[in-house]
């Protein structure tokens, strides 16, 4: 095995161990004393009105996919941001820097045709009436 990864693989051990040591003590430790109230549904501190498998309204889940959008644009960008400048230069970075002369657009195109596709799905969602909370 390839010790790189032995590091993940003991954090991975350890975090399991403790998620498990965890579950344990707390099972073993504590004695479960139920009673009427604390069987009931908690809804933040208010009586349930309905039934919890009513239909949602579309605007919710277009308002999920608007989340979606700019969290994926979110998640992307920083990682672009922090090799943009290898990703402008046509040829290895020397002392952290790019000659003039082996500037390309490469990593601003890269951006661009990415966030056009997010605009396209913005501007969906935006003609669709997602913006519009009735």
């Amino acid at each position: 095995m390839d010790r790189t990864y032995l590091p993940v693989l003991l954090l991975l051990g350890f975090v399991i161990a403790n998620a498990v040591m965890i579950l344990g003590l707390s099972h073993f430790l504590t004695r479960p004393r139920p009673t009427p109230v604390k069987q009931e549904p908690y809804e933040s501190g208010m009586p349930v009105l309905g039934d919890a498998r009513e239909r949602f309204s579309v605007k919710f889940y277009m308002v999920a996919m608007l989340f979606i959008i700019f969290d994926v644009e979110t998640v992307l960008l920083v990682p672009w941001a922090a090799y943009y400048q290898q990703l402008s230069c046509s040829v290895p970075l020397a002392n952290g820097t790019c000659a003039p002369g082996d500037v390309t657009f490469y990593g601003l195109g890269v951006m661009l045709i990415f966030m056009t596709v997010l605009v396209a799905g913005f501007i969906y969602e935006w003609k669709k009436g997602a913006m519009q909370w009735d």
